[in-house]
């Protein structure tokens, strides 16, 4: 029996692991789609790595709705397309060319959280729960009849990066096991209508990462986890520039909102029901960790008065 063929769409983590289990599953990949790494996503592995380390072709694909790739894909005669957090909408005429179906990998339980950066959003909502879910693709976005699915808690302390990887481990072994039930068609499919209602969200602009001391201290923990590193990093905006807040954990000493105090936990940031006690700030090019050293940045900056910082910290 020859083996089921695919052409996958694939970028991130997420689309490296999945690709993985679908060369795992036995099926044989004709081409990959994908995009070039950029300088700031060296922290993974593109799905190139992968295929060229198989043999599949691999086709950078910044515009992919072209003619000339439609007619590419269509010359490959796939049993199945494959979009694994692939950046761009699909057209409706490349999902009619595989003869089995076409498949996106999405993060979230579907139908909540459709659209973008799902894994970033789940955090910033406080959600104790997500998953990753292949479903059918339509012309409609995180559309489509679900086929797999997987739930994945989240840690109180999850951040970004951590959850990710948790989806890529999920999405290998999701895409792994579906590939038989979708080859023999006895997969079962769900109805997202029959789900309850969904929820959408669109792609994170950077003012969405910026903290207002408006919010609760959980709110603001929230924001920092869901743009840790390697993401770009909650902010703030002061009259002496911008403020990252790369890592900060919830801390029991009160703090006046808006105001930066030294205590002996180290640095504290109060937000409108309590404090956030940070761990790493950036500013002016400085990535700083010791809580003394965090002190004299910020009082260079006057965000901390004197009398604010007479306490000793290490």
């Amino acid at each position: 029996m020859s083996k089921p063929t695919a052409v996958v769409c694939a970028y991130s983590s997420v689309g490296t692991a999945a690709l993985e289990g679908l060369l795992e599953a036995g099926v044989e990949v004709r081409a990959l789609y994908t995009y070039g790494q950029a300088s700031d996503e060296q922290w993974f592995t593109p799905p190139q790595a992968v295929a060229l380390a198989c043999g599949i072709p691999v086709h950078l694909a910044p515009v992919f709705n072209d003619d000339a790739v439609y007619d590419a894909i269509r010359a490959h005669r796939p049993d199945f397309l494959f979009s694994f957090y692939f950046r761009e909408m699909i057209q409706a005429r490349f999902l009619e060319i595989p003869r089995l179906g076409a498949y996106n990998l999405h993060g979230s339980l579907l139908p909540k959280y459709r659209g973008r950066a799902p894994l970033n959003w789940v955090l910033v909502k406080g959600e104790t729960e997500t998953g990753i879910t292949l479903h059918a693709m339509t012309p409609k976005p995180d559309d489509g009849h679900i086929v797999a699915q997987a739930r994945l808690p989240i840690a109180w302390d999850e951040t970004a990066l951590s959850l990710t990887d948790k989806a890529a481990v999920a999405g290998r072994n999701l895409v792994r096991e579906a590939i038989p039930g979708l080859v023999d068609g006895s997969i079962l499919r769900i109805d997202q209508k029959t789900l309850g209602p969904s929820t959408y969200f669109g792609g994170r602009k950077p003012a969405d990462s910026r903290l207002d001391f408006a919010m609760s201290a959980q709110e603001a923990f929230n924001q920092i986890r869901a743009v840790a590193d390697p993401w770009p990093n909650a902010f703030l905006e002061t009259a002496s520039g911008v403020v990252k807040i790369a890592w900060a954990l919830p801390s029991a000493e009160p703090c006046p909102p808006g105001c930066f105090r030294a205590t002996r936990e180290g640095v504290l940031l109060g937000f409108s029901n309590g404090s956030l006690r940070i761990h790493t700030l950036k500013a002016q090019g400085l990535n700083v960790a010791r809580p003394s050293d965090q002190v004299e940045l910020l009082r260079g900056l006057g965000l901390m008065e004197a009398h604010e910082a007479t306490i000793d910290v290490p």
